[in-house]
Parts: C-alpha cells; sequence; structure tokens
C-alpha cells in the first residue's frame, strides 16, 4: 500500500491527528478519542500503521494480564510529498479531501461535544474567503504560511497549550485559466444580467 492510500483514509487520519504534536496513546485511549469508531476497526488501523511505517510503540506496561502498548508517530514516517501527490489520480483527490473532511467533521463534534466546549473562548474559526492571486503571489504567500508555521509545529504539550488542528485548504474555485480583462463580474461585487 502506498503513503497516499494508507493515509486517504478517515479512520487511518483520525489515527494520525490523535497521535500527532507528541502525543502517546493507547488503543484504549484511541478508542475513547474515537467512540463512534467500533474497537475492532481502531485495533486493526493501528496495526496497518504500525506495519506500515507510520506509527512505532513508544512504550509497554502490564494491564490486567496483558500488555497495553502506548503508541506515537514515528518522525521519519512516510509523507505524501510533491512526488507521490503528482501520481495521484483525480479520484485519489477527490477521496483524499473527502477523508480530510470527515476527519475534520469528526473531531469539531468530538470538541463541540466535550466538556466546556466554548468556540469563542477558544477562538475557534472556520472562515472562507477568496484570494486573487497570481502563481508568483501564490509561491509567496504559501512560503510565508510555511515559515510562519514551522515555528510552532515543534511546540510541545505544555502548561497552557492546548491542541489545536490546523487544516489549511487552498485550491482554484475555477480552473486556472489565463486573465483576460480582469476579474470575472461576480468578483467584483457585480452580478451577471441573467
Amino acid at each position: 500500500m502506498n503513503t497516499a492510500e494508507l493515509l486517504l483514509h478517515p479512520v487511518r487520519l483520525r489515527i494520525v491527528h490523535a497521535v500527532s504534536g507528541g502525543r502517546e496513546l493507547t488503543t484504549t485511549q484511541l478508542c475513547e478519542r474515537l467512540p463512534d469508531v467500533s474497537r475492532v476497526t481502531v485495533y486493526r488501523q493501528v496495526a496497518l500503521l504500525v506495519d506500515e511505517g507510520f506509527l512505532e510503540v513508544a512504550g509497554e506496561q502490564r494491564v490486567r494480564g496483558g500488555v497495553e502498548r502506548r503508541y506515537r508517530l514515528r518522525q521519519d514516517r512516510p509523507v505524501i510529498d510533491v512526488d507521490a501527490a503528482a501520481e495521484m489520480t483525480i479520484d485519489d483527490h477527490r477521496r483524499g479531501f473527502a477523508a480530510a473532511m470527515a476527519v475534520l467533521i469528526a473531531e469539531f463534534n468530538r470538541y463541540l461535544d466535550g466538556d466546556g466546549a466554548d468556540p469563542v473562548a477558544d477562538r475557534v474559526s472556520y472562515r472562507q474567503g477568496t484570494l486573487w492571486l497570481s502563481p508568483a503571489e501564490l509561491a509567496e504567500l504559501t512560503g510565508r504560511l510555511v515559515g510562519v508555521l514551522r515555528e510552532v509545529t515543534g511546540n510541545g504539550p505544555a502548561p497552557g497549550r492546548s491542541a489545536y488542528l490546523l487544516s489549511p485548504i487552498l485550491f482554484p474555485v475555477t480552473p486556472t485559466q489565463p486573465n483576460h480583462g480582469g476579474p470575472p463580474a461576480e468578483a467584483s461585487g457585480h452580478t451577471p444580467a441573467s
């Protein structure tokens, strides 16, 4: 199974999110974080992520006659890089986006269902907007965003810190085409006559 096939699955993607940021979780804790997923499915997907090199055992302890393992993300895990993304089909991208959205919905519902959820105090944001960018401007924006995020991606759990799920989504609203004479009427605040 290639990296894209492995990650573009809603349950596996949720498991990867759950153990990101330096967290170490047992399968029992993962089942608590994914209450809508059967225990058998969680155990099966954890085993697959271990076999494929995404997760590793961080520690073990004896619990009621059995061994309970804590899992964490491997630092040298495979990623969907530019080359892997280039090999994905349109349907792969469609499935990947659907998996990402399923994860966002599940995680947001988990947050809202938790004790003390306060979207205003927690500075929850799910805004959308349209940006008009040339390829050079897009490259510059992406580089700046990556730079800002790189400054905080090494942060680990600490008193006063909460884990936030950040999922930047960026895609052209219409297929990229040469610009002939300025933005379309909708973008300038006028709607075309019907």
